[in-house]
């Protein structure tokens, strides 16, 4: 019976091949799609899933309600690992990870062999406590992981580097230097297996916090947050009770250092924070309300993508719908004969499922195809390594169950729908050819074209959006200017490079400092007061960045009030620049002139410059404190426009004089701001791909089933030609039901692409405002191509000599 069942949905092919390879073609793009979206979810949903106890392994985060508005942040002072330890049972284990690049050998660094000259940059250096290697139970390649890291100056690497900087060596007791600092030579204590890939903690290079300080006092200051704590707690603890435990850490450690320097904060501290212990497995795709330094993901965007699969999915399935009930009366006489000799309608609906399990099966191996041939374009496209992993057993019965659901959901409407017939009515000639006005295959057309269109506006948003950011005002100047990374390896020479670049005659002007408005540089926020009224007023917390005179000027930033720094003048080493937003949250009318107080110094403001973004525009602007100093990593120059690989020859040129022995590092402020966004363009590109794909598979379905209407319609169309009916008249007569389709599919998706995407801009503080016009040339859009899709059988059929069309009559 089964091969009997193949033969018939053979032949049924054969007999149909342009309505077969609609099906398959349909569905072998969107299983296509499915898979690497799958692909995609599968990875992003393994974050964090490789710690022998995971599940008992959780970061200490704070949530503090301002005026409604919840602030959650990632960051602790020195002695909270220790705190959680000592005063909370539960905990088993707590440790510290500082990987800020505000302090020195944190982040990245020109490092080298003790016994080599030669620097080579490299990215991912933390500081850690010896218990993170004990908590995440990290596998070693050579040491003895309870005791890597215990050693003041000790540094554990990942085999990745070993091999690099120590190939077929042993490392163990060898040192690195790092930024040419003879006070920076750690010594490898240990080397780790690395961290996977799939892992919110990806540093190559942990550096030992054991005798560490970041200035005297600091481990024991509870006024200065610069760590991440992890802790593990013990197997059966209560997670929820413990978070409302930790209040304690308020109470013993807080509030006493707050209420003796009278901070009028207390209070408000007690009544609005709270703490939370997020689970390990939860830092990369729920942190996204979270303040931290982490690359990571977005929940929001797995359930996202992962409808979108759903959806494209779903508009595939929808095709071999449509098509199997338009066709209806083709198989009508075959099912109604089939019953008369004496088949049951159980056995029609197998033949018909076969058929669709057939189709399924042709589609997932194409599909499959399609997938692995662009997998290369989407892990650019995403900024992932993905991969098929053919080499896993469960991959095989996951495939060939999907293509068995698949295949008997797309066939079993069209399967009871066909089994129905009744043989006497089909032998009558009683069976509609087509059903011509089918409401369902109507709606099944609106869903598809409406979840095109909503994708299609989506693109379109995303893409006015990322357009928006990187051509906005942002309170500087980014184009042209060069930023030359690790200078900080010149040590005191700095300067003297800084002097030297400024000769050329291509260099405008050039500053030193490594706090800049992109992301990748150095951060530092400190709390503000008018001095003399830190007992009496609320702080105001704002960015506290190191910079020189020529800092202002080589970045373009515009000072509204007051005067630049000058090293001429002494007293500048306690002066500050603020920006407005600062001195509006400070109450400062005339502030020039005025003293603030971060409780370590008095300073002086002696000039207001104007808001600029120094965040993403995901963010408000913030308040900004500048203050005079060096902080060397990076050096910044503005360039003549001109011919820019001349001028960086020149400076290379010059770079050699002062560090032979290091390769020069650069890049473009402009480029660096555009890298800060990719997220939001990334996005878009996705949106459009899948967008595309969609369309294609909608316009897919609706060339057949405009070409079935037409073959229906053949006799009808031959008389009205008979009659005096024009070419356009008929392709207007055959086109006019199937637009109406895609005008109401626009006026259903318009609203609900609005709601979904202006929720999405709320994300950014500095966002378009949608406009009609994004509406109307989406539809237009849609309106084209179904158009061009529906006219090509139109035209078609309207072309057919009438004579062929009656010759039968």
């Amino acid at each position: 019976m089964l091969k009997n069942y193949f033969i018939v949905a053979f032949r049924q092919f054969s007999k149909q091949k342009m309505y077969s390879f609609i099906k398959i073609g349909g569905f072998a793009l969107s299983i296509a799609a499915c898979m690497l979206i799958t692909l995609y979810i599968r990875d992003e949903l393994s974050y964090d899933k490789s710690y022998p106890d995971g599940n008992r392994i959780f970061r200490v985060i704070e949530d503090y309600n301002d005026n409604g508005k919840i602030e959650s942040g990632a960051d602790w002072p020195a002695p909270m690992a220790k705190a959680m330890k000592a005063d909370f049972p539960e905990v088993e284990k707590s440790g510290r990870l500082m990987p800020h690049e505000l302090f020195y050998c944190a982040g990245s660094n020109e490092v080298r062999r003790s016994d080599e000259v030669q620097n080579t940059y490299e990215e991912g250096f933390s500081f850690a406590d010896q218990e993170m290697l004990d908590i995440l139970k990290i596998p070693m390649v050579y040491g003895d992981r309870s005791k890597a890291l215990a050693e003041p100056k000790s540094m554990v690497i990942s085999k990745r580097i070993a091999d690099k900087y120590f190939a077929h060596e042993n490392p163990m007791g060898k040192i690195l230097v790092l930024n040419n600092d003879k006070t920076r030579e750690y010594k490898i204590g240990g080397v780790m297996q690395g961290f996977p890939s799939n892992s919110h903690i990806h540093y190559d290079f942990l550096l030992s916090l054991t005798d560490y300080q970041l200035w005297n006092d600091e481990q024991t200051n509870w006024m200065a947050s610069n760590y991440y704590t992890y802790v593990m707690l013990k197997p059966g603890v209560n997670v929820q009770q413990l978070q409302d435990k930790m209040r304690l850490i308020l109470t013993k450690y807080y509030l006493p250092i707050m209420r003796a320097s009278g901070d009028v904060e207390a209070d408000k501290l007690l009544q609005n924070a709270k703490f939370e212990l997020q689970p390990v497995r939860d830092i990369h795709l729920k942190s996204y309300d979270i303040e931290d330094d982490l690359r990571h993901g977005d929940i929001r965007f797995i359930w996202l993508f992962g409808a979108i699969a759903c959806f494209i999915l779903i508009i595939a399935c929808i095709n071999f719908i449509n098509l199997a009930t338009a066709k209806s009366s083709n198989r009508a006489k075959e099912v109604g004969l089939r019953k008369v000799v004496g088949s049951l309608r159980v056995s029609l609906i197998q033949q018909f499922l076969t058929e669709s399990v057939l189709l399924s099966a042709f589609s997932f191996l194409l599909g499959l195809l399609i997938a692995w041939i662009s997998l290369p374009y989407f892990n650019a496209m995403a900024a992932k390594s993905l991969y098929i992993p053919w080499s896993q057993w469960w991959i095989y019965p996951i495939l060939a169950g999907s293509t068995l659901i698949v295949g008997i959901l797309a066939g079993l409407y069209p399967s009871f729908y066909l089994s129905a017939f009744k043989p006497i009515s089909v032998l009558k000639g009683q069976v509609s050819r087509g059903a011509r006005n089918s409401v369902l295959r109507n709606g099944l057309v609106i869903f598809q074209f409406a979840t095109s269109i909503i994708l299609i506006i989506s693109t379109f948003i995303i893409y006015s959006q990322t357009k928006y950011i990187l051509n906005k005002k942002v309170g500087y100047d980014k184009d042209h200017v060069i930023l030359i990374q690790g200078t900080n390896t010149l040590g005191d020479e700095a300067t003297n490079f800084k002097n030297e670049l400024s000769k050329l005659p291509q260099i405008k002007d050039v500053t030193i400092s490594d706090f800049l408005p992109i992301s990748g540089t150095k951060r530092n926020g400190n709390t503000f007061w008018k001095s003399g009224k830190t007992r009496e007023e609320s702080g105001i917390f704002a960015q506290s960045w190191t910079v020189d005179e020529d800092y202002i000027k080589t970045l373009g930033i515009k000072l509204v009030e007051g005067r630049n720094f000058s090293s001429q003048i002494k007293s500048d080493s306690l002066a500050v620049i603020i920006n407005q937003t600062m001195a509006k949250k400070m109450n400062l009318n005339n502030p020039v002139g005025k003293k603030i107080t971060n409780r370590w110094a008095d300073f002086t403001i002696v000039g207001v410059i104007e808001d600029f973004n120094f965040q993403s525009l995901h963010d408000q602007i913030g308040s900004m404190c500048f203050h005079l100093g060096v902080s060397n990593s990076i050096i910044s120059a503005r360039i003549k426009a001109g011919d820019v690989n001349n001028t960086i020859a020149s400076i290379t040129s010059v770079w050699k004089k002062f560090s032979p022995s290091q390769p020069i590092r650069y890049t473009f402020l402009d480029e660096s701001f555009a890298r800060m966004h990719e997220d939001v363009s990334r996005m878009g590109k996705i949106f459009s791909s899948f967008a595309t794909l969609s369309i294609i598979i909608a316009c897919l379905g609706l060339f057949a089933l405009s070409a079935f209407m037409a073959e229906q319609r053949t006799k009808e169309i031959g008389i009205r030609k008979v009659l005096g009916a024009t070419v356009s008249g008929i392709t207007t007569m055959l086109s006019k039901d199937f637009l109406k389709l895609v005008f109401i599919s626009i006026a259903i998706a318009s609203p609900i692409a609005w709601w979904a995407m202006n929720k999405w801009l709320q994300d950014f503080a500095y966002r378009i405002t949608i406009s009609w016009e994004i509406f109307l040339y989406a539809g237009m859009l849609v309106l084209l191509v179904a158009m061009i899709t529906i006219s090509f059988q139109s035209i078609k059929a309207a072309l057919m000599n009438p004579v062929k069309n009656l010759r039968a009559e």
